[in-house]
């Protein structure tokens, strides 16, 4: 199979936000955006401060990445492989062609994983991503407003 990547361009926003749509379901995300606020936020991501590389195996859209490039690191916004192409190496290969290609110039990249989602913490920290804080949130329920907490 063949690997390749390309830089998306705002005409790309619908075919990133259904794969934006099943990533947050796959990462058990609680996003319930729909398909077209998902389109419209991609279009506005695109035109303003992130960028994204589509991948293509065998002439097929398999996946994607959305980052934007920070003063101190590049940050990974949001990063899909299609499920039928998972585990087979397309992820590391995805990976290897944003270092080489997207990302020559950056130090150091940062991402975010949900606690829940085990396959992909597993992943990122296959190919060498390192747990570096913790975000926490708690839920307020009416009653903890009037002091019940």
């Amino acid at each position: 199979m063949n690997f390749a990547g390309r830089i998306a361009t705002e005409t790309d926003a619908a075919l990133l936000a259904a794969m934006n749509q099943k990533l947050i379901r796959d990462e058990g995300h609680r996003n319930s955006m729909s398909i077209a606020e998902l389109e419209d936020r991609m279009r506005t991501w695109l035109v303003n401060e992130y960028q994204a590389s589509i991948f293509i195996v065998d002439e097929e859209t398999s996946g994607y990445a959305l980052y934007k490039h920070e003063p101190d690191w590049t940050y990974l916004r949001q990063f899909f492989i299609v499920p039928e192409l998972r585990r087979r190496g397309f992820g590391r290969a995805a990976m290897r062609w944003l270092i080489q290609n997207q990302w020559v110039n950056a130090h150091r990249i940062r991402l975010d994983v949900l606690v829940g989602n085990t396959n992909g913490i597993s992943f990122w920290r296959s190919v060498g991503f390192q747990d570096y804080f913790i975000t926490m949130e708690m839920d307020i329920l009416p009653d903890d407003h009037e002091g019940t907490l």
